[in-house]
């Protein structure tokens, strides 16, 4: 079984109580025996897929595969040429150097529902949404990119894995993929793996809460 849920600001990618004041994947009623593959930090939305498959963790995360990771960051100020063309190149954060990528201003800008809470904003500061295109996943690793170049990032949304899009997927609503999308998910990488012989589609949505 594969689940793509967009994950909501505040929630952590585990199932576990935290101990901190974020809420837990526990609440929104997953089957009995999947698991977050890879994480969002709290803070950062969007698509998370969730398996009780232990061998595709490993396809998806491990950075050999190239597999990708497409993120919108809506930044504070508007990124020169110069700082788009310093994150494709790579950046150092701390002792890390950052592997090349894909980043590009969103043209036209996306209409992306408001988050709750809001993003705190500057007036007299412009803001934008741009795109970043991954095949690693460090800790903070888009906020630390973009802060380095000098554009903090004021929200974050993860919005595609592989070709597999988030599209209309509300917020804290998940659905079951189907055996097409999991190809879309894995498309890219060296070794995609196989998919199961069994697929069935099951939606829930936020609320529909199951003891684990």
């Amino acid at each position: 079984m594969l689940i793509a849920f967009n994950k909501p600001y505040g929630i952590v990618s585990q199932f576990t109580d935290s101990g901190t004041r974020w809420g837990t994947l526990r609440q929104f009623g997953f089957p009995r025996g999947v698991y977050g593959m890879g994480r969002l930090d709290a803070e950062t939305e969007g698509l998370l897929l969730l398996s009780d498959e232990g061998p595709l963790s490993f396809q998806l995360l491990n950075p050999k595969h190239g597999h990708r990771r497409r993120y919108w960051a809506h930044v504070e100020g508007i990124p020169t040429p110069e700082a788009m063309a310093t994150l494709v190149d790579g950046v150092t954060i701390g002792e890390y150097r950052t592997q090349p990528c894909k980043a590009w201003l969103l043209d036209p800008q996306p209409e992306v529902p408001p988050r709750d809470p809001p993003i705190r904003e500057r007036k007299s500061v412009p803001d934008c949404w741009i795109a970043l295109e991954l095949i690693e996943g460090k800790n903070h690793q888009v906020r630390r990119m973009t802060a380095v170049v000098g554009f903090p990032t004021l929200r974050l949304i993860r919005v595609q894995i592989g070709d597999f899009e988030l599209g209309s997927l509300p917020s804290g609503q998940w659905r079951e993929l189907s055996v097409a999308d999991r190809k879309l998910a894995f498309a890219g990488a060296t070794s995609p793996p196989a998919p199961p012989k069994r697929a069935i589609a099951r939606k829930r949505q936020s609320g529909q809460s199951r003891p684990r």
